[in-house]
């Protein structure tokens, strides 16, 4: 062990002197009382408070329903539990000096004034387990249960994540993948699943594509927006925690899952989803064991436009021009697959081992008909105004690409949890994998000998008026030629092997109970990235066919826009499987940066902490601190003007201290009040800090050139947050929360232009914003409106609002301004949601909504910087049970049928419209 890692370890050692200093002599002789709280039906209550008044402690049930305290005097103890939704309990304890001590504390929904729709209903029973473990965590979070989850029409985590309060969904093709919470990026958002870290599949952040991962097989979803020091620091917007089911959610024998088939309004296929999951006891319920499965398959097309805006000097004025269009006709399925799986053996009270793991796959298939009219390979005529030119002798080609990528998430984590020497120890050992490959990826292009004289008008930014679709010179099949074929493929992994242990055992400060907690972890991540591209154009690559050959006779639409026929899969398919071998046979085929695009990184993260949570009457306080060394190593080939190949590397280490203080004060059982000062990291993208240098086509100029920037710091955040909670009787809560993200040298993608090895380029490289800030305020309310007559008293709502603030200062002005708003922050972010529940019968329609967001800041012109427009979907779910064994659900989605826009600067330039239509999904649920 090096010095730097002994320091680390003395943090937790540093702690457990004071917490034992702080003991006194009675305080080692106490006992400890494990237990679980319960409904009628033996179901375990997460969060419900549990509380020793004589004595001033109180801890909280986790999400089995089970508690722990480490430190009781020996004799009797009156033990008292509330739970929001269910009259509260009182019990006396006899607490034995000779063995743990346990009990089981059952909450019944039928005392006066409770009625019992509060803890029966899908919705309400859903809502009471979050908001309990809400109220009586420490730091700000969010609970999301499965039973919520299912309440919405979420096929996967990214789509169950945006009903959050401050979350906000980034879309591919209508599905959410992509994650920002509270203005941030999804970088500075940390994904687990059990505890466990997980990494990217996407070779170009460390957001995690949250669309690998189905909803259906969590048990949970856990968001944490303020951290404590036992937690990871990587997550300065917060962390979310993927929770699997276990055996013991339910002891004994359970089995449950559901099915379902759905209409898409884009195209002839159909949505079709099934999961399920068994798991038992055994042995006195000392041990347990889950499968859980979850397939999906969505047959679906999709209309995309996309063009290409650039500024050019048109008689001494600047005019935005469009010098590249691409209609794209999307044919898409995409298949997710879940298995997870957990072992849990309790030998007796005081100690529990479990073996958990956890396998997602997404898997996308599309077969992509694309026009493309290449207007600036003519050119400009004179007269060119903002959105309407014409350009003499323009370039038309028709493609078809076939694209399969794979992504492939795995965890595995053993450890066991253990009463002992008066306190807790828990300890684990995990790996990670995440992958993304490609199957196939291959395209097949004719070009168009004919030269049009082509012009647009843009007074109609969604579908402007463009002559080729009047003339008709695409349609002219006797004009194309075989151009080239590219094959392509690219796989990134990324491996990480964790072990973490912590120690909790109970003392005093100050005469106040107290409990102290120290640990320490070790993460080894390991990442490749391996690209590969050939581009064939030579003569024994053409078919020698023409394209009529090449083409089936069902008609290329996009939107308004008649493109042809589609290219025949099937026939393609088949040039390209006698083509590939002799088109990928040589290095001098293969495209240049497809190699330079190749990196490797290592990356070892040694972390400690220790902390203190100390009960003061009503007032809360957690303090501590963190430290994390990091050391990373990156490396990248490079190619010479020689076409010499070597390898460029870059090292570094560094350390990080993450002080925290967080008090929660409780005004009354119903008014929680929390602050919170913290500090986190979020480190560079790996292809960002990696010596790498990718250029494009040099045969085009400006060239295109990414490159790595190995100077690149780690992005730190100093954060404030405090927030306000009114839980309300029976079951409702009206909350405020703000928070202000001080950021150092934030990392953002800059884009301009310059030189690169003597040829004009257009660069894109990471670079560090030294100031910037995320502020903002959190506004939720959910009730039932039980106070309403009749039939009304089964309505209620559910809503929240998130407004941020954002702004990075640049170092050095670029397009005339220091200042841009941060990339991915939405100013406002809505949900709104009207129920109406009894006993067998729920439904809900629900609506969603961010504003415009900035998706690429243009280093060279900021009028030229990108956005995505905000849009609003409204969706609606509900379902039937008709007996306790099974039931009916339908969704609906999208039926405001809200397509995706993005734009450069203004409204009025779109970059690119797709249009996914609206989906209908029905299906059965059972339990047994």
């Amino acid at each position: 062990m090096t010095i730097r890692n002994l320091r680390l370890s003395g943090v937790s050692a540093a702690v457990l002197a004071l917490g034992l200093s702080a003991m006194g002599a009675d305080a080692l002789a106490q006992h400890q009382l494990t237990g679980r709280v319960v409904d009628e039906r033996g179901n375990g209550l997460p969060g419900a408070r549990v509380s020793v008044p004589e004595l001033g402690l109180t801890t909280s049930t986790d999400r089995r329903g089970e508690f722990t305290f480490l430190s009781l005097p020996a004799g009797e103890a009156r033990l008292e539990v509330s739970y929001l939704g269910l009259p509260p309990g009182v019990r006396g304890v006899n607490i034995s000096a000779s063995d743990i001590n346990t009990v089981t504390f059952t909450l019944a929904d039928s005392a006066d004034g409770v009625e019992r729709i509060i803890i029966t209903g899908q919705i309400l029973d859903s809502a009471a387990r979050a908001l309990n473990q809400q109220r009586t965590n420490n730091a700000t979070t969010n609970i999301v249960s499965a039973d919520s989850i299912g309440r919405f029409p979420d096929a996967n985590i990214a789509e169950a994540l945006q009903r959050v309060p401050g979350f906000a969904v980034a879309r591919d093709q209508g599905e959410g993948r992509f994650i920002n919470l509270r203005g941030a990026p999804g970088d500075f958002t940390g994904i687990s699943v059990d505890g466990v870290q997980i990494g990217s599949p996407d070779p170009t952040t460390r957001a995690v594509d949250l669309d690998t991962i189905p909803s259906d097989i969590v048990a949970a979803l856990e968001v944490s927006k303020t951290l404590l020091p036992n937690q990871d620091a990587d997550s300065i917007a917060g962390s979310v925690n993927l929770v699997t089911r276990s055996p013991f959610d339910r002891p004994g024998l359970n089995i449950s899952g559901q099915a379902g088939l759905s209409y898409n309004e884009f195209g002839d296929g159909n949505d079709r989803r099934a999961s399920g999951t068994i798991s038992n006891t055994f042995g006195n319920d000392r041990f347990g064991a889950l499968l859980s499965a979850s397939y999906s398959r969505t047959d679906r097309q999709v209309d995309n436009i996309e063009s290409s805006w650039i500024i050019e000097d048109v008689a001494g004025q600047d005019v935005f021009l469009v010098d590249e269009q691409e209609f794209k006709d999307y044919d898409t399925v995409r298949e997710r697959t879940a298995l997870t799986g957990s072992l849990e053996f309790r030998p007796d009270d005081a100690n529990r081992f479990f073996l958990t793991g956890s396998y997602s796959r997404f898997r996308d298939d599309e077969f992509r008909n694309t026009l493309l009219i290449i207007y600036a390979d003519g050119d400009l005529q004179p007269g060119a105004t903002d959105g309407n030119a014409t350009w003499n002798e323009s370039r038309i080609e028709k493609e078809l690409r076939h694209r399969i990528v794979q992504n492939e998430i795995t965890t595995i984590q053993v450890g066991g949890e253990h009463l002992i020497g008066g306190g807790e120890l828990d300890y684990s050992l995990s790996y990670a994998r995440s992958e993304q490959f490609n199957p196939r990826r291959a395209q097949f292009l004719f070009r168009s000998s004919i030269r049009p004289d082509l012009s647009y008008d843009f007074s109609n930014a969604d579908s402007p008026a463009l002559s080729l679709f009047t003339s008709g010179e695409h349609l002219d099949l006797s004009g194309y030629g075989f151009r080239e074929n590219v094959f392509r493929g690219q796989t990134t992994e990324q491996d990480e092997i964790a072990a973490r242990i912590n120690y909790a055992f109970s003392g005093s400060f100050l005469a106040n109970p107290t409990e102290f907690r120290t640990g320490a972890a070790v993460r080894s991540r390991e990442v490749t990235n391996d690209n590969e591209q050939y581009r064939d154009r030579r003569g024994s690559a053409n078919p020698g066919q023409p394209i009529s050959a090449f083409l089936s006779t069902e008609r290329s639409q996009n939107f308004s826009y008649f493109l042809g026929n589609k290219y025949d899969p099937s026939a393609v398919t088949a040039y390209w499987n006698a083509n590939e071998a002799q088109s990928t046979d040589a290095a001098s085929r293969r495209v240049p940066q497809s190699t330079t695009a190749d990196y490797g990184a290592e990356e070892r993260i040694y972390a400690a902490y220790g902390m203190a949570t100390v009960e003061a009457g009503a007032t809360r306080i957690v303090a501590g601190v963190r430290v994390e060394h990091t050391q990373f190593e990156g490396s990248a080939p490079f190619i010479d003007d020689n076409e010499n190949i070597s390898i460029n590397r870059v090292s570094r280490d560094y350390t990080n201290w993450f002080p925290n203080l967080t008090v929660r004060h409780e005004f009354s059982d119903n008014l929680i009040g929390r602050v919170a000062l913290t500090r986190a990291i979020s480190r560079p993208r790996y292809q960002d800090v990696v010596p790498r240098v990718e250029e494009g086509d040099r045969s085009s100029l400006p060239v295109s050139v990414s490159r790595g920037n190995p100077d690149l710091r780690e992005t730190m955040s100093n954060n404030f947050d405090a927030g306000l909670e009114y839980y309300f009787t029976p079951l409702g809560l009206a909350a405020v929360n703000v928070f202000y993200k001080d950021l150092e040298d934030y990392e953002f993608t800059l884009v301009r232009n310059g030189t690169y090895d003597g040829l004009a380029a257009e660069i894109s490289q990471a670079e560090n914003a030294p100031d910037g800030y995320i502020r903002g305020v959190e506004l939720t309310y959910q009730q039932q409106f039980t106070f309403l007559p009749g039939l009304l008293s089964n309505t209620g709502v559910l809503a929240n609002y998130t407004y941020t603030d954002a702004e990075i200062t640049l170092a050095s002005a670029i397009s005339g301004s220091r200042t841009r708003i941060l990339p991915g922050q939405s100013d406002t972010t809505l949900n709104l949601a009207v129920f109406y529940e009894t006993e067998r019968f729920s439904a809900r329609l629900s609506w969603n909504d961010r504003s415009d967001y900035l998706n690429e800041v243009n280093g060279e012109d900021s009028r030229l910087d990108i956005y995505w427009e905000g849009r609003s979907q409204l969706d609606f779910s509900a379902s039937y049970d008709v007996n306790e064994r099974l039931g009916v659900f339908f969704e609906a989605k999208n039926l405001t049928n809200t397509e995706g826009v993005r734009y450069a600067g203004d409204r009025s330039r779109v970059i690119e419209r797709e249009a996914f239509g609206y989906t209908l999904f029905g299906g059965l649920r059972f339990n047994f």
